[in-house]
């Protein structure tokens, strides 16, 4: 067993024989000498920390500096004789020292009669209690372990009904031996229908620690592991192997796997429990399973695994290999006497009972672990929380009370518990907030009177005031009326959160329950309203009980000035907190002081509750830092440690620095440290400090100050004493080597947001650190800052972006601001970077032009500034979306290498627009010079004609004069520029075109205000280039010669009035009426035999728009003249495609060639796999922004042949002519149209598969990608499944609907 996990049963007095205390304290003594000088150190550690007496350990002081006969004194004067070798020998067993353990053994001759050791204890107890104590390690709950891995070679369906255990463990992985697994009646079946399992192959745990933990879900979902093959799937790879192909295919994939498990960074040594489940038997060491014991005692302490199997004569002879192999006896870490059901029984027993939530009619539900495992983003709070979990009578419970109340008013994050203790002593209730009833309140009445499905309630709050406090305990008293939960990671994608929170609010129930979510800060990350609209989409698509069905969120902010936040929202949604009590919060707190005095021991030293206490008052505050601080001495480091934790408490909300870091920084090398000893090193500070788990699966601990405002105040006490300057402490960790060396990144991302990060998200301040330093020393200090942060973060671009910001925005320095946007582009080549060089010279155009409209005279050179400045503006804009759009994988950016400007991946068509924005301010800029002027018509045209390139400047009729010679030379210097741009705007519209088309209509911030600004921009594009049909009109009255090639571009004309010349504009006309498409389908026919085309492109894109137009035309007009048949377009279709091979800049011809050349049962298409990847590589060049949106099948495939089983989906609408179109949107987006007899009747269902979290479609031997349409289609742990699902062709490739397991 870990060293955690003791089985001792107090020997009566009769059957215990004192020994002679100096004797034994020398044969401690004498055995302890045997050890090395790290050994001892680590035995003292484990000493520290032995729990598994009633009494309690020996007092860590007492042990500091001791050598071997002190210690050894000191354990029989604590423990007594008997007690202290019983003792000295479990902890040598627990270091590896088993030969002196055995040695100490055998010199105290009789002492295993008289004072069993945890062995003979083991072997002693009945095998039900043995199976708790394993588990348990002695308690009566499962949680001693964090996690457990289960190893499993073949089942029979008689032994899988009593294997329901394995849901009431908190399993990591299972590696599963049995390729029936997933069948009826196999294991995996049975465990997948009450829990989830992500089924994986040992192959798949290969890669960085990181990556593998976040695509196969670990942590959050049970990942089954097949280590042998599975029957379910076809492909060899999952075929079964025979002893030795295992170990030439499969054995070394199975040993890294384990390497993985085993990693401390993975499962934490000792909090992990191994358990080999034998289910058949095992005849010889060459068997699979034998091969995974042997990798698990190379990795982890053989004590960590445990046996579990019913039968005596497997049992045997695994034992038997074992002790032959590895000459250790498994007996005592075994179960081998009891039957399955017996074993199932005792397991289930363990814990606390069902977890329930509350449902329509004031009933209840049971929150099933299958259901649960499925909402990883949410930390579910029940009804029952807390309930039968501990034994509340006994001494543990009473201890473990103690020490979480104890964290918390230190100033550690508040638990359930802490509300669930309060709850249960009704005597010492938990203190309400002056504005908890508020808060309530303001809950209860969005529930009964808001008409949104979602609503965004404010709490803004002085950082360590106690806001999210708060928060947490209106949840708790309403979790009876709500099913509530806690976001647990602000960075997962809002529409995977939605999924889950619309999931929640329908468990287990016929009507819809309401749903209060409480986040922390999510400003900090995300812009909330995103998160607002995705959960009302969802909760509109699964919902028809407007009333039942509603979302409120709880959005917990912290604000430097909340008061003035709250008034800058709506009153009804929001509420504030402040650093400041109420009379009757401050009798509530001397109450409460009173009560923490009966039970905890100096309760005045809880410095966070006491400042609470305190009223916040700030003279108490400064005094604690006065004195604590009174003795600092900067050359020390546990000094400068402090002051580094104090400016990022201040400044970083929720920062902290690892403790590792912290123990290398002050020199503390020695291994196994416990906590304390941190804390006793950094004395005096440590009153001061909490150690925090921040990262509770990888065992990360941070260490950081009580409270924000004791950090603040003790900044102003090092500066008012010790003369010590933000900047000095800033400069002090960017000049500290260890700080930025290889290892935990969390405290350089605190130190960076501290230079970066704005308060309260204004879009326009700087950090509020920078802001001081700048306030206190100037420019000139904060750029010295910003030199030594980015000579540090040498690979970061933020910190010279942030200085560039900072000089345009707030020193109106362009030129300066510039030379470090490009510093950041340097560093890195990312949208971000870009932009924020194209928005410095934006805002220096605009300031000039604005400049220049108030003057009366006008200098040339100003337009020759402002022409080169528009230039390198457009050119940056170009490059920011090149880059946006070529990211083939944005996720694996540093989020902190963003601009600020937009949130993670929402850049979107940001550049498009902006260029649009430029070309318009270079047309303004044109349209005020004297001969170009737009108030005068024939000035007008010359500037069409010039910027349409029919004249150039030297003929455009102009007065003879300096000036206009100046405006001249300017002009024709930068002719190619201005001559670019008329085909740069159309060609952007076209993209924006294909892009607002194509996905899914989004309320988002910037998709809103691109759309608005992209709409305004095209009103005056046509206001300035397009010509009326009435000019051409003369034109062919005056030249008859020309009547060809005015006809050509009469029909060019009419399609681009018709939003009918781009790809995408055809595609609308699915919905519109079939005389349109007639029209442009003939139109298309005219363009095709007149072969007019001004090059090979023009007549390349024509005749893609003639294909598409005559499939639209089929599907709206099957019997038009017009119409050319399935054949014809397809050799049409192949001419082209032979044409442009496979790197046409535009998916157009893929996507047609998707529509056509689809498999059926008569013929394959073998060249289908080759086009759907065109048709993606195509899309992510040209279309990047796509893939960050849902896009739409304007086609699906239905179930007869040729163009016949191209189905429309305005043609589905049909089918539901009848319902309300707001019901049938619904239907469509959230998938449930599927479920729907018309839609079943006439759409073609496919088999497929997931793999790697990719779906195939298969054809035969084809394999096809396709794409989930839904992010809800498939759930994430990269899960191998076989599947079958609906099909839509989008503008990206082919998506997949309905997607079912055939599990």
């Amino acid at each position: 067993m870990s060293a955690q996990c003791r089985f001792h049963t107090n020997p009566s007095p009769e059957t215990t024989i004192p020994r002679e205390k100096p004797k034994v304290t020398l044969d401690i003594k004498e055995t302890l000498d045997n050890l090395l000088e790290l050994d001892f150190k680590e035995f003292n550690f484990r000493l520290q920390e032995y729990t598994y007496s009633k009494q309690k350990p020996i007092p860590r002081g007492k042990l500091q500096g001791k050598d071997t006969m002190d210690t050894a004194k000191l354990m029989t004067d604590h423990y007594g004789s008997n007690k202290a070798l019983r003792i000295t020998i479990d902890i040598l067993r627990d270091i590896n020292q088993r030969e002196l353990a055995l040695q100490l053994e055998n010199n105290t001759g009789q002492l295993e009669q008289q004072c069993p050791t945890k062995e003979v204890q083991m072997k002693e107890a009945n095998q039900g209690d043995k199976l708790k104590d394993l588990l348990t390690c002695g308690g009566n709950s499962l949680d001693s372990y964090k996690r457990f891995v289960v190893v499993v070679n073949k089942s029979s369906p008689e032994q899988v009904p009593y294997l329901q255990f394995l849901n009431k463990l908190k399993l990591f992985c299972v590696l599963d031996f049995d390729p029936n697994s997933t069948a009826a009646g196999g294991l995996c079946h049975s465990y997948r229908e009450s829990g989830v399992a992500n089924l994986h192959t040992p192959s798949q745990y290969e890669g960085q620690t990181d990556s593998v933990i976040k695509n196969l879900n670990l942590y959050k979902q049970t990942s089954w592991v097949f280590c042998n093959g599975r029957h379910d799937l076809e492909s060899d790879s999952y075929k079964e192997l025979d002893y030795k192909n295992w170990l030439r295919k499969s054995c070394r994939d199975v040993e890294q796997l384990i390497s993985f498990i085993c990693n401390p960074q993975v499962l934490l040594h000792g909090r992990t429990l191994v358990i080999f489940l034998l289910l058949s038997s095992v005849d010889s060491e060459k068997d699979p399973i034998f091969d995974t014991y042997r990798s698990f005692i190379k990795n982890t302490k053989d004590e960590s695994i445990i046996t579990i199997c019913d039968s005596a004569s497997t049992y045997k002879k695994w034992r038997e290999l074992i002790q032959e192999k590895f000459e250790f006896d498994i007996d005592q870490l075994s179960i081998n006497e009891l039957t399955l059901s017996e074993i199932n029984g005792t397991i289930l027993a363990l814990g606390p009972s069902g977890r329930l939530l509350p449902a329509s009619g004031s009933s209840a539900v049971v929150l099933k672990q299958k259901d649960e495992d499925l909402l990883t983003a949410l930390d579910i709070l029940c009804q029952n929380q807390c309930e039968n979990i501990h034994d509340e009578k006994s001494q543990e419970f009473h201890d473990f009370r103690v020490k979480v109340e104890e964290e918390f008013y230190r100033g550690g994050k508040v638990k359930w518990w802490n509300f669930y203790f309060c709850e249960k002593d009704k005597e010492k209730p938990f203190i309400k907030r002056d504005k908890y009833e508020n808060v309530k309140k303001m809950i209860r009445s969005q529930l009964k009177d808001s008409n949104n499905m979602c609503v965004l309630l404010n709490l803004f709050h002085h950082p360590g005031c106690g806001g999210t406090t708060l928060a947490m305990h209106v949840m708790w008293d309403l979790r009876q009326e709500f099913r509530c939960a806690v976001l647990k990671d602000n960075t997962l994608p809002e529409e995977e959160v939605a999924i889950q929170v619309s999931r929640l609010m329908k468990l287990e129930s016929r009507k819809p329950s309401p749903v209060l979510l409480l986040v922390d800060d999510l400003k900090e990350t995300k812009n909330p309203y995103d998160l607002v609209n995705c959960i009302q989409k969802a909760a509109e698509d699964t919902t028809v009980d407007a009333q039942n069905g509603k979302v409120i969120i709880l959005n917990c902010v912290r604000s430097h000035s909340p008061k003035e936040q709250y008034r800058q929202h709506n009153p009804t949604q929001s509420q504030f907190i402040t650093s400041k009590l109420t009379p009757e919060e401050q009798k509530e707190f001397e109450k409460k002081l009173r009560d923490l005095k009966e039970t905890h021991e100096k309760p005045e030293n809880f410095y966070s509750f006491m400042i609470m206490k305190n009223n916040f008052e700030q003279k108490y505050i400064d005094d604690l830092a006065r004195n604590t601080l009174e003795d600092f001495d900067v050359r020390e480091k546990e000094a400068q440690l402090f002051a580094f934790l104090a400016l990022l408490n201040t400044y970083a909300a929720g920062s902290e620095i690892s403790l590792s870091l912290c123990e290398d920084f002050l020199g503390m090398k020695i291994i196994h440290f416990q906590d304390d000893s941190i804390m006793d090193k950094m004395k005096p500070y440590s009153n001061f400090l909490i150690i925090d788990k921040v990262e509770e699966w990888v065992g990360y601990k941070g260490i950081r100050i009580l409270h924000q405002k004791i950090a603040s105040a003790s900044l102003e006490e090092l500066e008012r004493s010790f003369h010590l300057k933000l900047s000095d402490i800033t400069r002090k960790i960017l000049h500290c080597d260890l700080f930025f060396s290889v290892g935990l990144l969390r405290h350089r991302i605190f130190l960076k947001d501290v230079l970066i990060i704005r308060q309260d998200g204004a879009r326009e301040q700087i950090s509020l650190l920078i802001e001081k330093i700048h306030k206190q020393q100037g420019k000139e200090i904060v750029q010295e800052i910003f030199v030594k942060a980015a000579s540090r973060f040498v690979t970061n671009a933020s910190i010279p972006q942030a200085l560039a910001r900072y000089l345009y925005i707030k020193e109106r320095d362009f030129p300066e601001a510039l030379k470090w946007a490009k510093k950041a582009k340097d560093i890195r080549e990312n949208p971000f970077t870009f932009d924020t060089i194209a928005q410095i010279h934006k805002s220096n155009l605009k300031t000039n032009i604005d400049r220049q409209k108030k003057e009366t005279s006008h200098n040339p050179e100003d337009l020759d500034v402002d022409l080169k400045m528009a230039h390198n503006a457009i050119t940056a804009f170009k490059r920011a979306q090149e880059l946006a759009d070529a990211e083939d994988e944005p996720e694996k950016e540093a989020a902190d290498d963003e601009s600020d400007d937009y949130p993670r991946n929402s850049y979107n068509v940001y550049g498009y627009v902006g260029v649009l924005e430029i070309a318009f301010f270079v047309f303004e800029i044109l349209s005020s010079l004297p001969f170009f002027e737009e108030h005068n018509p024939m000035k007008k045209k010359y500037l069409q004609s010039f910027l349409q390139r029919k004249i150039p400047i030297t003929s455009v009729h102009k007065e003879d004069n300096e000036i206009n010679q100046r405006y001249e030379e300017i002009i024709k210097a930068l002719e190619p520029f201005l001559l670019s741009l008329k085909t740069e705007v159309k060609e952007t519209f076209e993209y924006l075109e294909n892009y607002f088309i194509n996905i899914k209509a989004n309320n988002s911030e910037f998709d809103t205000k691109n759309r608005w600004t992209t709409s305004g921009l095209f009103k005056k594009y046509v206001a300035l280039f397009c010509s009326a049909p009435e000019e051409m009109k003369k034109e062919r009255q005056n030249n008859p010669a020309l009547n060809m090639k005015i006809d050509v571009e009469e029909r060019r004309l009419f399609l681009e009035v018709k939003q009918a010349d781009t790809f995408a504009g055809i595609l609308q006309h699915l919905d519109k009426p079939a005389k349109e498409i007639e029209e442009i389908t003939e139109s298309y026919a005219f363009l095709q035999k007149q072969q007019q085309f001004i090059n090979h492109r023009q007549k390349t894109k024509e005749t893609i728009n003639f294909i598409l137009s005559n499939i639209v035309l089929y599907l709206l007009k099957q019997k038009s003249k017009n119409v050319k048949n399935h054949s014809h377009l397809s050799d049409l279709l192949s001419k082209t495609l032979q044409d442009v091979g496979l790197g046409y800049p535009f998916p157009d011809p893929y996507y047609l060639a998707v529509l056509l050349f689809w498999p059926s049962p008569t013929d394959e298409h073998t060249e289908i796999v080759t086009y759907v990847k065109a048709i993606r590589k195509s899309s992510h060049k040209c279309l990047n922004s796509l893939f960050r949106k849902r896009t739409i099948a304007h086609l699906y495939l239905g179930k007869q042949e040729g163009l016949k089983r191209l189905v429309s989906k305005p043609k589905l609408d049909n089918h539901f002519k009848e319902m309300p179109r707001g019901t049938l949107s619904q239907l469509w987006r959230n998938g449930e149209i599927f479920k729907e007899k018309a839609i079943i009747n006439r759409l073609h269902r496919v088999n497929g598969i997931i793999e790697q979290g990719e779906v195939f479609a298969n054809y035969g031997k084809l394999k096809i990608p396709v794409r989930p349409a839904l992010i809800a289609g498939t759930r994430s742990g990269f899960s191998t499944e076989k599947v079958s699902f609906y099909l839509g062709f989008a503008i990206d490739g082919p998506l997949a609907y309905d997607i079912q397991s055939e599990n």
